[in-house]
Formats: C-alpha cells, sequence, structure tokens
C-alpha cells in the first residue's frame, strides 16, 4: 500500500487533483534524531501529524508534511561515544576530524534507517522535500541568522556562569539540567577576623571551594551586618577577605551570612559583578572536576575526596558538627553527573533586550504571538505554562564544546595588524570578532583568521527548523505558499527546548510566527502507567509490533482515548485488541462482497430504513468532523471504531444478511449497494487513523482505479 501511495506522487501537494477554492495545510516534521531507531514516542508523531494530514489531503486543502532529520549536537555524540565504549575505543583519544567523519557516516546511515521505520508507520510525507539540519543550505540560514542578532546586538560573547558536564566536557543550557533531591551536609565554619579571636559563622555545603573565597557577603537584617567593611581569614589559605551587605543573601539559611566564590556559584557570581571593591576573582575546580590552584593541600583532589579533606583540615574551625542538609543540585540530564557551575567565555543570546532594529525583545515577540493568538495551544494549560516561563527567562547559552554540530561562525583576528606589502604605513585595529561563513581576508596583512572551535546548541539550529527548511526546498515557492505552518505537533516535554525557540527565532527572522496551532502530546506509558525506559524493562517496539498486528492497530492503540497533551497508555494487548478491530472491517467486507450481488446500480431505489441509516450516519458523520476540526481524535477514532463494530457490523450487516441472499435480484443488489455505501463512507471516516488496512479494502472493491488516499471526505 505505501508503495501504492508513493509512487502516485500524491505525497507531494503539487500533483495533487485539483478542487475548487483549493487551500493549503503544511506541517513541518519534528525531525527524528538520527541517532538510533524509532521508539513509540516517534509512533506517536507520527500517528497524529499523518491524521492531520491525511484528514486535509481527503478535504481538499493542497497538503504539505515536509519530513526532516536532526543531526542532534550533543544527544548524538552521547550515543555514539557510548557506541565507541562498547568497541573499547577511546572517544577523548579520536582526532576531532575523524570523530566528525565518523559520526557522520554514523547519523547517515542511521538516517536511512529511520526514514524506512517512518514509511512503515505510514507517514505520508513528501520525501522530495526531505531536509536534514545538516544541509548546506539549512547551514547557510543558521548562519545568517546568527548574522543578523550578531548585527542588532542580541547576540554576545562573554564570561557568564554556565552549567558544566564534567564527564561529558561541555557546557549545557538551563533546560538540559534535571533537579535532584539529595542530601548532604552542611557544614558551618569559623572565619576568624584579622588580629581577633572573634569569627563569623558561614554554613556551606562545599567546603572544597574556600580556597577560592574572595569575600563573605551579609544580610543587611542578620546579625552579621554590623561587621561590614571589616575583614576576616580565609580558613584555608588565610588570605584576608571582606565583609560586603548583600539583599540577595538569604538570612533563612544557615546564618545568614555567605561565602563569595564567583566562579563555582552563580548567584556569588552576581553579587561579585555589583560589588567593584572586590578583588579578581579564580577558579579553583578544572574543567574534569579536580582541585587545582588552591595553593592548599586539595591540589589534584576530585570533588567528593577534596570535600573530605577540607573538612579534616577545617576541623577545628567547624562551629559546631554538620547537619543533614535536603536540598535541589543540578545534574545532567543524559549521564546524571553532578553539574559543575563555571564562569567561562561563552556565546550567548540576549532574550530579554531590545534589538538594535526591533522594538522587541525575542521573548516579548514570543509572548505576544500568543497572547494576540497568532500561534494558539490546543491545550491550554500549556499556554499557560508557556506564559510563565517565559516570563522567568534568561540568556540563552547557545555554544557547545563538542565536535558534532554545526560550528560557530566568528572568527578571531589579532587586534592589530601587521602590515603587508604596499600598506607599511598602515597600522589598522582589527575586529577581534569577525562573523562570517567563509574565512574572512584582511586587506592590510596576512594574518590567518581562526575559527570558534565551539558547535552552536543544537537547538539553536532546530528553532530555525520552520522557516529553515521551506526556505531550502528544490520549491522556490514553498516558504511564500506554506508559511507559517498550520500546526506544530509535538510532546509537551520540549515545550521550552523547541517551541519556544521556534517562535522566537521564527517570529525574529521572517515577521511572522512559525506556525498557527501547537498541538502537544504526552509521554507513552506501559499499562502500569509507568514511563518506557530500557533500564525498567518496558520499552515496546513499535516496528517489532507492527510485524505482528499491523502498523493500524499500533496507530488506534496510541490515539483513541488519549486525550491532546495526556500521556497514552499501551500494552501488548491494548495493540491486539486493535488487531482485531482490523480483522473484524475485512469480514465485514468480505461478507457484503462474498454475499452481496456482483452488480449495483448505479442509481439504487433505497428502502426508507436504508434512507434512514444512511441520514443517521451522515448526522454521526458530521460529529466525527467536528471532532476532527477541533483536534479531539481522540473522541473521534474512538466514535468512529464503536460505529462499525457496534453499530454497522454487529447491528445493519446482522440484519440486512436476508436481503444480501434474497432470491430477488433487485433487494439483493440494493441491499449491496447500500452496505457498500455505508462501508466506503466508514472507510473514508478511517482513512486517516487506519491508512493500511482501509486502502487496501478499497483497492479491492474498486480493482485498482481509485485511491482513497485522495477520495474526498
Amino acid at each position: 500500500m505505501y508503495k501504492l501511495w508513493e509512487d502516485s506522487g500524491f505525497f507531494n501537494p503539487d500533483n495533487l487533483p485539483k478542487v475548487s477554492k483549493q487551500k493549503n495545510f503544511s506541517i513541518i516534521m519534528p525531525p527524528p534524531n538520527a541517532n538510533g531507531a524509532l521508539h513509540m514516542g516517534h509512533a506517536l508523531f507520527v500517528t497524529l501529524q499523518d491524521i492531520m494530514i491525511r484528514y486535509k489531503r481527503m478535504q481538499g486543502y493542497k497538503t504539505l508534511w515536509l519530513p526532516g532529520a536532526d543531526h542532534a549536537g550533543f544527544e548524538t555524540q552521547v550515543v555514539y561515544q557510548k557506541k565507541l565504549e562498547k568497541e573499547g575505543r577511546s572517544f577523548w583519544e579520536v582526532p576531532k576530524d575523524k570523530l566528525y567523519e565518523e559520526i557522520l557516516a554514523f547519523t547517515l546511515e542511521n538516517k536511512k534507517h529511520m526514514e524506512s521505520q517512518l514509511r512503515q508507520l505510514g507517514a505520508s510525507c513528501d520525501w522530495g522535500r526531505e531536509k536534514f539540519t545538516l544541509d548546506d543550505d539549512i547551514k547557510k540560514i543558521v548562519y545568517e541568522t546568527f548574522k543578523k542578532l550578531y548585527d542588532d546586538n542580541l547576540v554576545y560573547k562573554a564570561e557568564r556562569p554556565v552549567n558544566w558536564c564534567t564527564r561529558h566536557q561541555t557546557t549545557l543550557s538551563d533546560l538540559e539540567i534535571k533537579h535532584e533531591e539529595r542530601k548532604d551536609k552542611l557544614f558551618y565554619v569559623r572565619y576568624k577576623f584579622e588580629n581577633s579571636e572573634d569569627y563569623i559563622v558561614v554554613a556551606t555545603t562545599r567546603p572544597e571551594t574556600i580556597p577560592a573565597d574572595i569575600a563573605i557577603a551579609v544580610n543587611p537584617k542578620s546579625k552579621w551586618n554590623k561587621y561590614v567593611g571589616k575583614k576576616v581569614l580565609n580558613p584555608l589559605t588565610q588570605e584576608a577577605i571582606l565583609i560586603i551587605s548583600d539583599k540577595r543573601v538569604e538570612i533563612s539559611f544557615g546564618t545568614g551570612a555567605l561565602k563569595i566564590t564567583p566562579y563555582h556559584d552563580a548567584l556569588d557570581f552576581e553579587i561579585y559583578k555589583d560589588h567593584p571593591e572586590l578583588p579578581a576573582s579564580k577558579s579553583v575546580i578544572n574543567k574534569f572536576g579536580a582541585i587545582e590552584n588552591s595553593g592548599t593541600k586539595l591540589d589534584g583532589l576530585k570533588i567528593l575526596p577534596a570535600r573530605e579533606k577540607s573538612i579534616e583540615i577545617l576541623k577545628f574551625s567547624l562551629d559546631k558538627e554538620p547537619e543533614d542538609y535536603v536540598h535541589q543540585v543540578s545534574i545532567c540530564y543524559k549521564c546524571n553527573t553532578l553539574i559543575e557551575p563555571r564562569i567561562m567565555n561563552q556565546w550567548f543570546i540576549k532574550t530579554t533586550e531590545k534589538s538594535k532594529t526591533g522594538s522587541k525583545s525575542l521573548r516579548d515577540l514570543a509572548i505576544d504571538a500568543v497572547k494576540t493568538k497568532k500561534v494558539k495551544f490546543v491545550t491550554k494549560k500549556f499556554e499557560k505554562i508557556f506564559m510563565h516561563w517565559m516570563k522567568n527567562l534568561r540568556d540563552w547559552n547557545i555554544s557547545r564544546q563538542i565536535v558534532w554540530g554545526i560550528k560557530i561562525p566568528a572568527w578571531y583576528h589579532e587586534p592589530i595588524c601587521i602590515p603587508k606589502k604596499g600598506h607599511e604605513g598602515d597600522v589598522v585595529k582589527c575586529n577581534e570578532i569577525i562573523i562570517s561563513m567563509d574565512e574572512p581576508i584582511c586587506e592590510f596583512c596576512d594574518a590567518k583568521f581562526i575559527q570558534e572551535s565551539d558547535v552552536f546548541d543544537t537547538w539553536f539550529s532546530s528553532g530555525q527548523w520552520p522557516f529553515a527548511s521551506l526556505m531550502s526546498t528544490h520549491n522556490k515557492n514553498d516558504f511564500k505558499d506554506f508559511y507559517p505552518t498550520d500546526v506544530m505537533e509535538t510532546g509537551w516535554d520540549i515545550l521550552f527546548f523547541w517551541i519556544a525557540r521556534m517562535i522566537m527565532l521564527g517570529t525574529y527572522k521572517t515577521g511572522k510566527v512559525p506556525f498557527k496551532t501547537v498541538y502537544l502530546h504526552g509521554l507513552v506509558r506501559d499499562k502500569d502507567r509507568q514511563k518506557m525506559s530500557k533500564s525498567k524493562g518496558n520499552v515496546i517496539d513499535p516496528l517489532g509490533v507492527a510485524d505482528i498486528y499491523g502498523a493500524d492497530a499500533i496507530r488506534m492503540s496510541l490515539v483513541v482515548g488519549t486525550a491532546p497533551g495526556n500521556d497514552p497508555v499501551i500494552s501488548e494487548d491494548k495493540i491486539r485488541g486493535y488487531r482485531n478491530f482490523a480483522t473484524k472491517i475485512w469480514n465485514a467486507t468480505r461478507l457484503i462482497t462474498m454475499r452481496g450481488s456482483s452488480t449495483i446500480p448505479e442509481k439504487p431505489n433505497y428502502t426508507n430504513e436504508d434512507k434512514k441509516t444512511l441520514k443517521e450516519f451522515e448526522k454521526f458523520k458530521k460529529t466525527v468532523i467536528k471532532d476532527m476540526d477541533a483536534y479531539r481524535f481522540h473522541e473521534a477514532s474512538n466514535k468512529i471504531y464503536h460505529y462499525f463494530w457496534h453499530t454497522f457490523a454487529d447491528k445493519i450487516l446482522e440484519s440486512s444478511k436476508a436481503r444480501l441472499q434474497d432470491e430477488n435480484k433487485k433487494v439483493k443488489e440494493t441491499a449491496t449497494a447500500f452496505l457498500i455505501k455505508l462501508l466506503t463512507e466508514q472507510l473514508k471516516l478511517l482513512h486517516p487513523f487506519m491508512p493500511f488496512v482501509t486502502e487496501a479494502i478499497w483497492q479491492e472493491l474498486y480493482g485498482g482505479k481509485k485511491i482513497l488516499m485522495v477520495e474526498k471526505l
């Protein structure tokens, strides 16, 4: 059936049959990560988007479903790193250029496999327009967006607090870290005043960072405020550090006094930046999570052993016994390694400041798009969550210290040119950073420019996916015809990772929102409502199950009864049940075609009961269409299922058996015509949900002369 559809050319909107008042309808496929097999979450998005596309195609819309694949930056590098570990190879010892080529070959091979799986699930997308996030024309558009942001003063490089994974050796955005509740010890450490036995007490969970302390900050309302301006001695280095006052110190935490270690805590850094009287800060934890340059016996130790050693050294400086302290810690979302806060020179996008040429920030562009209903959420609760999150938005760290990705197009040149021949009299100050897709050429000197080694956060490039993919297809009118797209369907878990980024970047770059409607699905869970994961052993392979029960059964089991935003519950029993439904459709068709008349009049003389049933069906059909238009696919599919099984098969078909076997030819022909009419109308309604079985039956009914996929609904 899939070959029939693909060979027909009707996946391509330009080949669809002409209809009156033709309208366009488009969906851009959220590009699956090209680093492994599809899972049940992919089957869910394929099902929902294919339902939308097939439904609109049958309504006469010029429909485009543009497929794609994502290089998936950090995610893919982590997958490949695990692959090398299994092979006994060291990821870190492979030269970067060779590593990139290996990951590229790995990704392209997975991409082919993934596309085959999408076909197995029935994805009726236009493969002739398929895009990959590493296509040269996509990268060119990503570079152009970055340069526009840079020229608009919305991109900058600066030393700022970042989240650092010591295992994967890269920064992560605020969205790429998980928060976990852990129990640690809270230590109360005495900091003695200079030339005195008096002291101030500071509570900390990280005594190993004390060598990097440059101040003690106290809440203005705390008992320590009278000591502001005085100095105390660092208990590990004996260096004198200043006591300052700052209202950001929580008076309810510890003692109301806070050690200021700017290079190892984001709040400390902000306080440090607002107190110019403080000395330069330093880092004592390197990128591998080991102590260095502390000037103490902690040097060379990893963080946890260094913590134990610091307490051993500080035993006479502790004010009281350590307390158990339960708090939230940040961990890497891929490996669960504790995130190390670091101050690093990184690339950031300003999300809350106006650009040089615009009147609104990226955040305000996105908020306005939702407030003015240019972008609507199918499920209102997600709109509220979106708005809440946007209000608390911070600048976005978009640089990653990984091999796999799109290199940031920034080039570095010495600040002063050494003139080449003919320019001996010129001493020119050059830009320290030049944003360019190609290596710049300096007209005054022969200096080589050095390109930035960091790559973009994959969400920066995929955040441009709707406009970048449509701008770069072989059909030059696609952007004009299909942008903004009609629906963005994806999982609720990437509302902030992706949906928000697309609205911000799409509106900024094109002046239009990237999509009109957001449909967010839930996370697929097992029969016990547990999230599917390999570690739990409850993963159902959608393609393996499709081989047993058919893709239609999987599609129905994922949709029936699951409202937008809710988590679908799936089990093999449930899938088997919808396989039985597919069998029911076959059997009902067989009964009609085998027992009924081989000839059907063009204008049957239906009985009054037939007319009543057909009229009732038309009313029923309108309720299904209403559900479909409102994205209530869970309701529509459930209604069709019950009508076919319990009304059509159990009642109408059963009561028509005698007519199908009547010796009167006209009675038999009329009964057959009536049942075929009712059957075909149901096949049309069912087709978006169960495309394979409905198309197969349609082909048998019409001898391959018509394709159900483009029948008018």
